[in-house]
């Protein structure tokens, strides 16, 4: 599968930004998002990549980690193959490159489970 993100630019602080992924695969016929569990990770600038949101395969449940829990909110639209993150009263902190994930088989809430990434978007927050 193919991801490919976008929206990320620069916010001012207590901003709000929505980043979309858009999935597809080479494979038209057969390709199906709810295949895929989806997530969203960031990288800041000398730092390890972080999770951020999973959803899963359905949509039916969501899962955030604890610096974004409360003001982002992940969702998907199955029919029209993309990812959308919601992020609300934006910190300067929240500053990185954002990635979209997928996996088949595990919910992408670690590193080690996401099976694909897209190239990412820059979010940066101004102080």
């Amino acid at each position: 599968v193919q991801l490919a993100e976008s929206g990320g630019r620069l916010v001012q602080t207590g901003g709000s930004l929505r980043l979309s992924c858009s999935a597809s695969d080479y494979d038209f016929a057969s390709y199906s998002m709810t295949k895929y569990a989806m997530g969203w990770f960031r990288q800041a600038p000398g730092k390890e990549r972080e999770f951020v949101a999973a959803i899963h395969w359905t949509g039916s449940t969501t899962f955030y980690a604890a610096s974004v829990q409360g003001r982002f909110a992940i969702s998907r639209d199955n029919e029209r193959n993309t990812l959308y993150l919601q992020m609300n009263t934006l910190k300067p902190e929240d500053t990185a490159v954002y990635y979209c994930a997928a996996a088949q088989t595990r919910l992408p809430r670690e590193l080690g489970a996401v099976e694909y990434w897209g190239q990412g978007t820059q979010v940066t927050v101004s102080s």
